[in-house]
């Protein structure tokens, strides 16, 4: 299998709930269309810094990130970021990797989506067609 893009839209989480209680206008949310890898080997939203502060993301804490390599690294990581992809959207904690060229997009925001990667056309589709599912045990 090859490497699958998706566009996505991220948008900061507190302007977008700012714009829905009239404190801003919605042209005033912080927002951004990007090509993101879909990486299903990422827990998470990986995003650089430069991104973060397009977005006005404030740091909410620290975690350690293994990276591909096997190397380990303590990441920061933000206040919930929106991210809309076609019909759907979740909202997650990113993990900031300052020189990071990529964003990657993980397996927590792709199962929350209900997406998979369709390995033959090498795209992201709904796991379960158009309709997001939600699996509640």
């Amino acid at each position: 299998m090859g490497i699958v893009h998706a566009e996505i839209t991220l948008k900061n989480s507190w302007d977008v709930g700012n714009a829905e209680n009239g404190l801003i206008k919605e042209q005033e949310i912080r927002q951004t269309t990007i090509t993101a890898m879909v990486d299903t080997g990422a827990g998470t939203l990986v995003i650089n810094e430069e991104l973060r502060e397009r977005l006005g993301l404030r740091i909410k804490g620290e975690r350690w990130a293994t990276f591909a390599n096997n190397t380990r690294e303590k990441c920061e990581v933000t206040e919930p970021v929106e991210i809309h992809w076609k019909n759907r959207l979740t909202a997650v904690h990113a993990l900031v990797v300052p020189d990071s060229g990529k964003v990657l997009l993980g397996a927590i925001p792709l199962e929350d989506m209900d997406l998979i990667v369709d390995p033959a056309r090498q795209v992201l589709i709904g796991a379960h067609g158009d309709d997001v599912v939600c699996l509640v045990m």
